[in-house]
């Protein structure tokens, strides 16, 4: 008996180590996803021979849009029993994971094989759940489907609106294999290769070439040569897979904010109004001027789909037809100057904006009916510089986010500071909501921010960086107005002996 309960206790024991041993090597999951962090990568790596990591920051709305899609691939590799294990790294939590592994992109993907912390593939910008899958899938290979006849390549072409075929000699050896590092990296089109003699007579090809075919018809191609590289043959399908004029929705959002081409000329435009067909010729027939310089996108202000981005551009259906000119790098807004909308015009616009002639779009909330009634001052994009830039008057500006909880708090203490200087006629206490209104002025600091423009005949501006309370902005304003006036008084005094010498200079002319 004695040796009986020996033994189960020890077994007991031999368990309770076992499974405690078993918790501390699980990872946490999240719908899938394992949970990365600096105390367990190493682990998961040991544990999972392919580890596919996305490295996102959870507040960012790029990083958002990939968390979901990421989550989705997961599920659907967990069902297919793949290999391949998900995970993720919230690089706000595990910065010093983030740095230690030298990740410079959010968001982005790497592959980590075979425990290798130090040599992970890099993995294109996938940017769905599909693309995720097809590129694993095309790692294993063949990355491109080959296509042995005309019945399988009709049913190769007709299933995706465009299809990206590749006509070689050799299907095996030599630059075929660029073709398929392309169809690696672009995991968002389909691939098809062939070396079918009837199939390079039916697109009268005789060399090695790649074909782009939109709608089952060939569209563009490029003919392949010793010196090709992967960054060719990606940049001519990257250039080429939109359409002359491609209509902005679900499906073609992410393509168009990863185009190669970075200035995008927008139409805002309604679908079904009378004038629609003309303006839309004029789009196109310049689009096709511009190929590779502008991508030219029409956006149907009649979709109820399109409010967003009508909102991030600040554009009302009742505005439509507007055109605006914007380059990726620095979202810089151009409208065209002209309530023309004919290719000529059109044209004429994107040349000026290309020789950089353009001058940007200040966007302006409407002037408030009695804005100068109220003891702060309401100022928007159309007469802020008239108010701050007066040389007969000091003029202190909040500039704020209506949205900002820090900016409302500062309300109130303008309230009170525009009461203090109540009986000063030279003195304007205002703000302006920056968020709605554009003002050719750089702010440098994240809003809310204040600035004060003195009274002097250039325009100059002066940061507020002191204590947000109302001595010391009293204080500060006091003293860069009174440096205002000696400088105003200076300015006014060679003003004057200028005027006596060009007086005098014309009477001895006489």
């Amino acid at each position: 008996m004695k040796v009986c309960f020996t033994l189960c206790l020890s077994l007991c024991v031999y368990l309770h180590e076992t499974l405690a041993e078993s918790d501390s090597n699980s990872i946490l999951e999240d719908k899938d996803v394992l949970v990365l962090t600096e105390d367990n990568f190493e682990r998961a790596l040991k544990q999972h021979n392919q580890l596919l990591v996305h490295f996102y920051a959870p507040l960012s709305g790029q990083s958002l849009g990939s968390i979901l899609e990421f989550r989705e691939a997961a599920i659907a590799l967990k069902e297919a029993k793949s290999d391949v294990r998900l995970g993720g790294v919230d690089v706000k939590k595990e910065k010093g994971l983030f740095a230690s592994l030298n990740v410079t992109t959010i968001p982005s993907i790497r592959l980590y094989l075979s425990g290798d912390k130090n040599n992970p593939v890099y993995c294109p910008d996938l940017k769905n759940s599909a693309s995720i899958l097809t590129w694993l899938k095309r790692r294993k290979g063949p990355s491109a489907e080959i296509i042995s006849n005309l019945t399988q390549l009709e049913k190769f072409i007709g299933e995706d609106e465009l299809v990206v075929l590749g006509l070689f000699k050799g299907l095996e050896e030599g630059i075929v294999k660029v073709f398929y590092a392309t169809a690696n990296d672009i995991a968002d089109l389909p691939f098809g290769v062939t070396g079918h003699d009837e199939i390079f007579s039916k697109y009268e090809i005789s060399g090695d070439t790649v074909l782009l075919i939109r709608k089952s018809k060939p569209d563009k191609q490029f003919e392949v040569g010793s010196s090709t590289v992967k960054t060719d043959l990606v940049h001519f399908i990257r250039l080429y897979e939109m359409e002359l004029v491609t209509e902005y929705n679900g499906l073609t959002a992410s393509k168009i904010l990863n185009s190669v081409v970075l200035n995008h000329l927008l139409l805002f435009i309604n679908k079904t109004e009378d004038g629609f067909e003309e303006l839309y010729h004029a789009f196109k027939t310049t689009a096709e001027k511009l190929r590779g310089k502008v991508m030219f996108v029409m956006i149907d202000v009649s979709e109820p789909r399109n409010g967003r981005i009508m909102e991030y551009f600040r554009v009302r259906s009742e505005e439509a037809p507007q055109v605006r000119m914007v380059n990726l790098s620095d979202n810089v807004q151009y409208q065209l100057p002209s309530d023309q909308f004919d290719a000529h015009t059109v044209l004429e616009f994107c040349l000026s904006y290309l020789g950089g002639k353009a001058k940007p779009k200040l966007q302006s909330e409407p002037i408030p009916e009695n804005w100068d009634t109220q003891p702060v001052k309401e100022l928007v994009g159309m007469n802020f510089e008239k108010v701050a830039f007066n040389h007969d008057k000091n003029v202190i500006v909040l500039f704020y986010a209506h949205w900002s909880s820090e900016s409302r708090a500062l309300f109130p203490l303008w309230e009170e500071l525009a009461e203090h200087f109540s009986e000063h006629e030279d003195i304007v206490v205002a703000k302006i909501d920056v968020t709605s209104n554009d003002v050719n002025l750089h702010l440098g600091e994240k809003y809310p921010s204040i600035k004060f423009f003195p009274a002097v005949y250039v325009e100059r501006v002066i940061p507020y960086s002191g204590k947000r309370k109302l001595k010391p902005i009293v204080t500060f304003m006091k003293k860069e107005i009174e440096k205002a006036k000696k400088e105003k008084a200076k300015e006014e005094e060679q003003r004057k002996k200028y005027l006596n010498d060009q007086k005098a200079a014309v009477k001895e002319e006489l």
